[in-house]
C-alpha cells in the first residue's frame, strides 16, 4: 500500500470538512441546519449572516490549500493548510466554543501528525 494514503485521506477528510463548514457559514447561516449546527437564535442569525459569510469564505480558503496540496503532492502546502486548521481551531476552541477544538483542531492534528510520518519525501541514495 501506498504509504501516503492514509495520510491523504486524513487530509481530503479535514478539507471536505472545511467545505462543509463553507456551507454551512456562507448559506445555511440562518436556516435551520445553520441554527441548529452553531446553537444559534434566529434573531442573532440574521443580525450576523455577513459576518459568518466572511467566517466561511475563510474555511473554503483553508479547504482551497489542502486540496492544492493533494492534488500537487505538495507536503509542505498540506503542513502549512493543518497548522492553519489547528490554529484556527484552538482560537475557536478558546474563543467561541469549546467543542470547536475536537471538531476542528483535533482532526488537524491528526492528518498533520499523520503527513509528518508518513509522507515523508522519498531519500535519494
Amino acid at each position: 500500500m501506498n504509504r501516503r494514503l492514509i495520510p491523504n485521506v486524513a487530509v481530503a477528510l479535514v478539507a471536505i470538512e472545511h467545505v462543509y463548514i463553507l456551507i454551512l457559514e456562507m448559506f445555511l447561516w440562518n436556516k435551520p441546519l445553520g441554527l441548529k449546527a452553531f446553537n444559534l437564535t434566529q434573531e442573532f442569525a440574521d443580525a450576523s449572516q455577513a459576518l459568518a459569510a466572511n467566517q466561511g469564505l475563510y474555511n473554503g480558503f483553508l479547504a482551497a490549500g489542502l486540496f492544492f496540496g493533494l492534488f500537487k503532492g505538495n507536503r509542505t502546502f498540506k503542513l502549512f493548510f493543518l497548522a492553519c486548521v489547528i490554529v484556527a481551531g484552538v482560537f475557536g476552541a478558546a474563543t467561541a466554543a469549546p467543542k470547536i477544538f475536537f471538531t476542528q483542531a483535533l482532526p488537524a492534528i491528526i492528518a498533520l501528525t499523520l503527513v509528518l510520518w508518513l509522507d515523508k519525501p522519498a531519500v535519494r541514495t
